[in-house]
């Protein structure tokens, strides 16, 4: 491995000048920063950020703190993940996802104890998450992608639940549908008071109330068995909903199941929509569906800079609230004749 020496000796400099040109600690002349920078580069050095960090108290690691979901890291989540680390490395530091174990303040305690992260970014955040109260009173910098419930105080991007349920209701509207319902979350994530599924709850309710069409929630699939007997208990008891939205992918194929084992077909019989997925995971259903795509790797840039801005001084919370987009595909229709 080399080392700062080496990249001296071959750019001709001393060894204190390739430490400041390297770490910015101070100016130096641009035609003898780019003959580093091309030797460090030559010889595939690269600095020692935790030695750096013993030095100046500051190691420019990020941790991310996102507990895996109920089915996994997919697409739609990654995006998250991604948006963060690009932004984190635009501005000079490094971003490490930690999925959370049994014990998230165990995990906190953990990571901030060591002393190699400058501050925390939280995903998945709970209306009463117990997180932001660890890291407030330890006195760790963070911010959250996503909200708690009354989140003032905090640095934060999320989506804008009330404009993306507006929009999926003036969709489904725009077609001539009058009965709408919603499959939410599952029920694990609602019973925790997991932020999307909380605020999805209430603002499809409003948007449908605001929009005069008739509305069925309450149903919470998990997986694609559920998905298709939520469908199959919407039916029996709301026969008259033609057009539903569904939060997660597996309830989704679960609803497509139960409609062709009606003898139905989408968007003939029924519209479907999925909420909070991305276009591409959209795409990988037949027909390809419509979907309110989440802003992801948009909000997990804003969260790292967020973060890093909260590192870098103080100042008011930043907070910033993005909708969902729609994404028209192929389940789309008006009402089935005789609905």
């Amino acid at each position: 491995m080399s080392s700062l020496r080496d990249v001296a000796e071959r750019a001709q400099v001393a060894v204190s000048t390739v430490s400041a040109a390297l770490n910015g600690t101070r100016p130096v002349a641009a035609a003898t920063k780019r003959r580093i920078e091309q030797a460090a580069a030559e010889l595939g050095y690269r600095p020692n950020l935790l030695a750096r960090g013993l030095q100046s108290k500051r190691t420019r690691i990020l941790a991310l703190l996102f507990p895996t979901p109920d089915g996994g890291f997919g697409h739609t989540e990654m995006l998250f993940a991604t948006g963060a680390a690009e932004a984190a490395k635009e501005l000079g530091y490094h971003l490490l996802l930690s999925p959370e174990n049994a014990d998230p303040i165990d995990e906190l305690r953990h990571l901030t104890g060591l002393g190699l992260v400058d501050g925390v970014l939280l995903m998945e955040v709970r209306l009463d998450d117990e997180r932001t109260e660890f890291l407030a009173a330890s006195g760790v910098p963070f911010a959250m992608i996503g909200r708690t419930r009354e989140p003032d105080a905090i640095d934060h991007a999320d989506i804008d639940f009330a404009v993306t349920a507006r929009d999926a209701v003036a969709h489904v509207a725009g077609l001539g549908h009058r009965e709408l319902a919603f499959f939410n979350l599952s029920p694990g994530r609602y019973a925790e008071g997991y932020g999307p599924a909380a605020r999805m709850a209430g603002e499809f309710a409003a948007a449908a109330r605001e929009a005069g069409l008739g509305y069925a929630d309450g149903f919470r699939p998990g997986s694609a068995e559920e998905g298709r007997r939520a469908f199959e208990r919407l039916m029996a008891e709301r026969p008259g909903v033609t057009a539903l939205a569904v939060a997660g992918d597996l309830a989704a194929a679960g609803v497509l199941a139960g409609v062709a084992a009606r003898g139905w077909r989408v968007p003939e019989d029924l519209t479907l929509v999925l909420v909070l997925s991305s276009a591409r995971a959209a795409a990988m259903f037949h027909p390809r569906l419509t979907t309110l795509e989440p802003p992801s790797a948009e909000l997990g840039r804003l969260g790292a800079r967020m973060l890093i801005d909260r590192l870098q001084g103080d100042g008011p919370p930043r907070q910033r609230l993005l909708p969902c987009r729609l994404v028209p595909g192929d389940s789309s229709g008006p009402p089935r004749a005789g609905a």
